[in-house]
């Protein structure tokens, strides 16, 4: 019997991360072919999901001081996919919110930082986050157009070592100047127009136009229409609704179903994450595509920065009842954005599913209404194909209306 090798294991690790974050920092994938529409049409439309969303969604909470225009649409977006906001000139908001992955990564369970950093948490995703009252897993930030900087300045991210220096940078930038003043004219109401405000009130803008919906559920619930919904997903969400509980947290109204409560809650997950990694078992580690190696947790805890417990909205609040609790997601387009918790810790529906049909982690914290399912297994298909029946109709146009803005560095 071979001895093992663990220079080896070490090495194999190591090449996973690497890897890993190859596949993340990739160029995009290309985006189906469909015909090129103008720009300003592109602009019209985003500004049209915003003033009217699609099916099944309701009327969308502006902020007094930001309408939406196709101006701030428009500069939004270039700053959406521009790396030359990091520090380094590396990272985009693209680069972890991936229009082709769901507006999040799918090769990652957390994604992927600044200078390589592994993140704690799974990107969101950005569908419908115009309608996010707290916002991050957390709810650190109650406010869309503020939410950015969080990004640009956390020395984990995009690393912009203050507000000022991000503003200056843009400002160096000759492209900038045009969609700056063509979206806040040339003094913006503040004697410049390119500020900190304006930078946060164009990503905010553009943000607001990833509303989705008009999916088959939709269709079927507010559309009028009986053969929009699979007999499966139908069975799906009598469950949903009923014997599996899942609409108590992810809700589902008469008029419209934004598919969260915007609360936060216990689910365990955290609580599991962190007993898997004080457990000895072995880790199967995928080094390439179906190439895959098992490496023991001592030698997988040498490559890079050992993860802190997360306490979730407890860091927020300093609440001890917050201690381990996530802030419920929306469902809608939930097939396109695995992996899947604040830890991309599950990677399929199926697994999210098979978790809550166990109950969770058990553990004093875990939300009381969180209990065994008995599931069967057709019962478990029937959840999916409910969950994958919450695709909105214009998915290919969000992703093709992303791609659309030319940028300095290309592939942003």
């Amino acid at each position: 019997m071979r001895r093992p090798n663990p220079a080896a294991a070490r090495r194999g690790a190591r090449l996973a991360v690497v890897l890993l974050c190859a596949a993340a920092w990739a160029g995009p994938p290309a985006v189906a072919d469909r015909p090129a529409e103008a720009p300003a049409d592109l602009d019209r439309r985003a500004v049209e999901r915003i003033e009217h969303p699609p099916l099944g969604l309701p009327a969308m909470p502006l902020p007094a001081h930001n309408p939406p225009t196709a101006a701030k649409v428009r500069l939004g977006r270039k700053l959406f996919l521009d790396r030359r906001l990091s520090a380094n000139g590396s990272l985009s908001c693209a680069m972890c919110h991936v229009p082709e992955q769901g507006f999040t990564v799918n090769e990652l369970a957390t994604a992927v930082g600044f200078a390589g950093k592994s993140l704690p948490r799974n990107a969101p995703a950005l569908y419908n986050a115009g309608y996010s009252r707290l916002l991050f897993h957390d709810g650190r930030e109650p406010s869309l157009d503020l939410q950015p900087f969080d990004v640009f300045l956390n020395p984990a991210e995009m690393a912009m070592p203050s507000l000022g220096a991000l503003v200056a940078a843009v400002a160096r930038l000759p492209d900038y100047a045009e969609p700056f003043a063509a979206a806040f004219g040339e003094g913006g109401g503040s004697g410049q127009a390119i500020s900190v405000q304006h930078v946060g009130d164009a990503l905010g803008t553009y943000m607001r136009s990833l509303a989705s919906a008009d999916s088959p559920f939709d269709r079927w619930r507010y559309g009028g229409d009986p053969g929009a919904l699979s007999p499966a997903a139908r069975r799906g969400f009598a469950l949903f609704t009923g014997r599996a509980g899942c609409a108590r947290c992810h809700t589902v109204g008469d008029d419209d179903a934004l598919l969260t409560d915007g609360a936060f809650h216990d689910t365990g997950i955290a609580v599991a994450t962190d007993r898997r990694r004080r457990a000895a078992t072995p880790v199967r580690v995928e080094l390439a595509p179906g190439v895959f190696t098992t490496v023991e947790r001592r030698v997988l805890a040498t490559v890079g920065d050992p993860r802190p417990v997360d306490l979730g909205r407890f860091a927020v609040t300093q609440e001890p009842a917050d201690r381990w609790r996530f802030r419920t997601p929306s469902l809608r387009n939930v097939a396109l954005t695995a992996p899947y918790m604040h830890d991309g810790s599950l990677a399929t529906l199926r697994d999210v599913v098979a978790y809550y049909d166990a109950g969770g982690a058990a553990h004093p914290g875990l939300d009381r209404r969180l209990a065994p399912l008995d599931l069967d297994a057709g019962e478990i298909d029937d959840l999916v194909a409910f969950l994958v029946s919450l695709t909105g109709s214009n998915v290919a146009e969000l992703t093709a209306d992303a791609r659309s803005e030319a940028v300095g560095n290309p592939g942003g």
